[in-house]
C-alpha cells in the first residue's frame, strides 16, 4: 500500500512541478501565453530564424535592465543607463578613430566612462543626498550632452575588431545573445553569491537597518551605481557593434524599457526583491512582443498600445500570483501547497493568462489588412511622428491597396536600433520586397546586407544606405532642396540682413543635407549672415521654445531657415505679427500645415517634396523588384519651392 502510495505521488510529482513553477513566476507563465499565442497567430514565429532574432532584439535591453537589477533591488532607481550606454560607445567609436588609441585601450576607455558616470550617480546619492531620479535624470540629460558633443552630432564609424560583437558565430548563433547569457550569469552570481549581491537586498528591505547592522550604505551605493554603468557602458558597445556605428541619439528611452523589464520579472520598485532570471523573461516578453506585432503586421499606431496594456497585464498576473501566496499561509489550516490554495492560484492564473490571451489574440483585428495570397511588403519608416512620413505611409498604402499588396508599415521611432530589428523581422517573415526609409544609413546597413543574403530585393526611400546593396533610391535631393531654400530666402529679404536657423535631429542625415546644401545657396548671397543655428528636432514644440529664445538675444533678424514645416510653423508661432512681415520664414517638406500657412503668408516658402508620391513611387518599385523586372537604380522625386503665388498646385 504504502508503495502504490509512493508511485501515485511520483506520478504527479512532474505535473506539480510545472504547476508551481508557473504559479511561482507570473512572468514566466506571461512568457509562455504569448509564445503560444505568437506561434497560432503567425506561422513565421516560431522558427529557428526568428527565435534567434528575438534574442538578439532583447539583448540590449536585457543587458541594461541586469545593471538596472541592481539598483532597484536596492531600493533605487537609475534613469540615466541609455544616455551612459549611448556615450560609452560613442567614447570608444571616437578614441579608436578620431584620437587613433589602440582598440583594446579604446574599449577600456568606454567601461571606464560608464562605470564613471554610475560613480557620480552614487556620489550624488549617497553624499550629495540627491533623490535617486533627480541624480540620474541630471546625469541622463549630461551623458547625452557629452555624446553629442563628442560626435559634433553625427555618427561615428565603429572599429571593425568590435563590431564583430553584432555579428554570428559560425554563421548561425548571435554574439549579442552570447554577451547577454554572459552577463544575466555575472548578474545572478553578484546577487546570489556575493557581499555586494547580499547589501543590496538587506539596503533595498530596511536602509537603516542594513546601517544600523554594520554596512557601510553610502559606500555600497556608490558600488551598486558603479556596476549599472558598468553594465550600460557593455550593452552600449553591444548596440553599436549592431548598428557598425556609434549613434549619439542611440537607446534613446531604453531606460523605460530596463526598468519595466526589471519590474514584469517581479522585482519590487520598493527594493528589496529581484533576480536575474526574472529579469530576463522580462526582457524577452518585450522582445515577443515586438517582434510577434511586427509579423502580424499590426499597425505601428496600434503596437504601443497592445504593449503597455501586455505590460500591465503581466505585471497584474505576478500581482495575483503573490496574493495567493500570501493568502495560502495566512488562511488556516491552508499551507502553500494544500489543495484548497492550489485551486485558488491555478484560477487565478487562468484568468490573468487568458486576458493576456484575448488582448494578443485581439490584435487581428488591427492588422494592416492582410491580402491573403497577395505579395507581402515590408515598409520602415524612420518616424510617424511627423507629418512628412505619415503622407510617405498614407501614399505608400494607397498604391499598394490599388495593386493588391499586403504592404505591412512599421516606425522606428528615430532609433536606428528599433529599425535593425524590424528589418530582421521582415527578412525572417520571407517578405517579397522591403522599403525602408533609414534612420541612418549606416547603421541600417547591416539588417539591409542580411536581407541581400535572403535574396530580398531593397528599396531606400527619401535617404540613401551606404555599405550595402539597394535595387533603388527612391529620393527628393535635400541638398538640392537646402539651396533652393537658401535662394529663396534671399531674394525674398533682399540678399542681405540677419537670419537664425532651426536645425533638426542632430544626427540624421535630412537634417546634415538640407542644412549642407543651405550653407552652399548662401555662398552666393555674401550680405545675409547666421547669427545663430540651434536644434530642435524636427519638432513643432521645440521650434517655438527655440524660436522665442532666439527673439531675446537676436530680436533684428530678418529670416529664419527651418529644416522642415513644424519647426518652421513652431518659429512663426513665436515671432507673432512678425512672421510673414519683418522676419521672412522658410521651411521644408511641404507638408498640409506648412502650405496652409504659406497661402496665409505667415510662412514665406517651403520646399515640397511631395511625400505621398514618393511614397506610391517606392511601391511601385518594390513591386518591380520582387518580380526580378528591372529598376532603376535612382528615382528622384521632384523638389519645388512653395510660395503664395503657386500654392494652390500643390494644395
Amino acid at each position: 500500500m504504502a508503495t502504490e502510495t509512493l508511485k501515485s505521488d511520483t506520478g504527479a510529482g512532474g505535473t506539480s512541478v510545472i504547476r508551481r513553477v508557473l504559479l511561482d513566476n507570473g512572468a514566466l507563465s506571461a512568457l509562455v501565453v504569448l509564445l503560444v499565442a505568437m506561434s497560432l497567430l503567425s506561422g513565421d514565429f516560431l522558427t529557428t530564424q526568428n527565435l534567434l532574432n528575438v534574442g538578439v532584439q532583447a539583448a540590449v535591453t536585457a543587458i541594461l535592465a541586469f545593471g538596472v537589477t541592481f539598483v532597484i533591488v536596492s531600493a533605487g532607481i537609475d534613469l540615466s543607463v541609455g544616455s551612459v550606454a549611448a556615450l560609452s560607445a560613442t567614447v570608444l567609436a571616437w578614441s579608436a578613430t578620431s584620437a587613433g588609441l589602440p582598440v583594446v585601450l579604446a574599449v577600456i576607455l568606454a567601461i571606464v566612462t560608464g562605470i564613471a558616470c554610475g560613480f557620480v550617480n552614487g556620489a550624488l546619492i549617497s553624499y550629495g543626498k540627491l533623490p535617486p531620479f533627480i541624480a540620474t535624470l541630471a546625469m541622463l540629460s549630461i551623458a547625452r550632452g557629452l555624446s553629442l558633443v563628442i560626435s559634433q552630432g553625427s555618427p561615428i564609424a565603429f572599429p571593425d575588431s568590435v563590431s564583430r560583437l553584432g555579428d554570428t558565430l559560425g554563421g548561425w548563433l548571435p554574439v549579442p545573445v552570447l554577451v547577454m547569457i554572459a552577463m544575466g550569469l555575472l548578474t545572478a552570481l553578484i546577487l546570489g553569491r556575493t557581499f555586494i549581491g547580499r547589501s543590496m537586498y538587506a539596503i533595498g528591505g530596511n536602509e537603516e537597518a542594513a546601517r544600523l547592522s554594520g554596512l557601510r550604505v553610502k559606500r555600497q551605493k556608490i558600488v551598486i551605481y558603479a556596476l549599472s554603468g558598468l553594465f550600460a557602458a557593455v550593452a552600449g558597445i553591444v548596440l553599436a557593434s549592431r548598428l557598425v556605428s556609434a549613434q549619439p541619439q542611440a537607446a534613446q528611452g531604453y531606460e523605460l524599457d530596463a526598468i519595466a523589464a526589471v519590474v514584469i520579472g517581479g522585482a519590487s520598485l520598493a527594493g528589496g526583491v529581484g533576480k536575474a532570471s526574472g529579469t530576463l523573461i522580462g526582457a524577452l516578453i518585450l522582445a515577443v512582443l515586438r517582434n510577434g506585432l511586427n509579423l502580424l503586421s499590426v499597425s505601428a499606431f496600434w503596437q504601443q498600445v497592445v504593449i503597455g496594456v501586455v505590460i500591465a497585464l503581466a505585471v497584474l498576473l505576478d500581482t495575483l500570483r503573490r496574493k495567493a501566496g500570501s493568502g495560502a499561509v495566512s488562511s488556516a489550516g491552508t499551507a502553500p501547497g494544500a489543495p484548497g490554495s492550489g485551486r485558488r492560484g491555478a484560477l487565478k492564473f487562468a484568468g490573468a493568462a487568458l486576458a493576456v490571451a484575448v488582448v494578443v489574440g485581439g490584435i487581428s483585428y488591427f492588422n494592416s489588412g492582410s491580402s491573403g495570397g497577395a505579395k507581402k511588403v515590408g515598409m520602415s519608416l524612420s518616424t510617424l511622428n511627423n507629418p512628412f512620413f505619415v503622407q510617405m505611409k498614407e501614399g505608400a498604402q494607397a498604391e499598394a491597396e490599388k495593386a493588391g499588396i499586403d504592404l505591412t508599415v512599421t516606425d522606428a521611432q528615430n532609433d536606428a536600433s528599433q529599425q535593425a530589428n524590424q528589418l530582421q523581422n521582415f527578412t525572417s517573415s520571407g517578405v517579397s520586397s522591403i522599403i525602408v526609409n533609414p534612420v541612418d544609413s549606416d547603421a541600417v546597413g547591416p539588417g539591409v546586407r542580411s536581407a541581400n543574403q535572403a535574396g530580398i530585393p531593397v528599396i531606400a526611400a527619401d535617404r540613401g544606405v551606404n555599405k550595402a546593396d539597394t535595387a533603388t533610391l527612391v529620393a527628393s535631393d535635400n541638398v538640392a532642396g537646402g539651396k533652393l531654400a537658401a535662394d529663396a530666402l534671399a531674394d525674398r529679404i533682399g540678399g542681405k540682413g540677419s537670419i537664425v536657423i532651426l536645425q533638426g535631429t542632430a544626427g540624421t542625415s535630412a537634417s546634415r543635407e538640407r542644412g549642407a546644401g543651405f550653407a552652399e545657396g548662401l555662398k552666393a548671397h555674401p550680405g545675409i549672415k547666421v547669427v545663430a543655428k540651434q536644434p530642435a528636432d524636427f519638432d513643432r514644440t521645440k521650434g517655438l521654445d527655440v524660436m522665442t529664445n532666439l527673439i531675446q538675444s537676436h530680436p533684428d533678424i530678418t529670416g529664419v531657415f527651418a529644416e522642415n514645416d513644424e519647426m518652421a510653423l513652431g518659429a512663426v508661432k513665436a515671432l507673432g505679427s512678425k512672421a510673414g512681415k519683418s522676419v521672412s520664414v522658410v521651411g521644408f517638406d511641404g507638408t498640409p500645415d506648412g502650405l496652409k500657412a504659406v497661402e496665409a503668408g505667415t510662412l514665406y516658402a517651403s520646399v515640397a517634396q511631395q511625400p505621398g508620391e514618393l511614397g506610391r513611387i517606392a511601391v511601385q518599385n518594390a513591386v518591380k523588384a520582387a518580380k526580378g523586372d528591372t529598376v532603376e537604380k535612382t528615382v528622384k522625386v521632384p523638389v519645388k519651392v512653395v510660395t503664395r503665388e503657386n500654392v494652390a498646385d500643390f494644395s
